[in-house]
């Protein structure tokens, strides 16, 4: 039972919320790791929980906003140097984001995402999305 529990709290999920063609991402504090780097908003996914409770609970304590509706991860990436798995999740929100722990919250589209300091795993997951998305060239 241990070892499940700590398996799970190695998973982290990353909120991808989207309107219309721009989607929210937040600078970390520069006292956090990846400090100053953008993210998807999200969070550790504690024993017991889905990925649809985590994003939900850390929607609300990051940004003040409650989740809608979560969609099943679409893409995942070990975050380099750490025991974390990120899952980036589909979601839906209702109310308007405010920073309760980022520094700085914008709404970019997936080429300016492609252009901001991101950390690493998000960077994989926007290359991912703009492959996916047909707006890159496969190299």
């Amino acid at each position: 039972m241990a070892q499940h529990s700590r398996v799970r709290s190695e998973r982290v999920v990353a909120a991808v919320v989207c309107r219309g063609d721009r989607f929210l991402v937040c600078r970390r504090p520069g006292h956090k790791r990846h400090g100053g780097l953008w993210e998807f908003p999200g969070g550790k996914v504690v024993t017991d929980e889905t990925d649809a409770d985590a994003i939900s609970r850390e929607l609300r304590e990051e940004l003040g906003v409650a989740l809608v509706h979560a969609g099943v991860a679409e893409f995942e990436a070990a975050d380099p140097q750490s025991p974390f798995l990120i899952a980036f999740v589909p979601a839906r929100i209702d109310g308007e984001p405010a920073c309760h722990e980022h520094s700085e919250l914008r709404w970019a589209t997936l080429d300016d995402l492609e252009s901001l300091p991101l950390a690493p795993s998000d960077a994989r997951y926007v290359e991912w999305r703009a492959r996916r998305d047909g707006t890159r060239d496969v190299a």
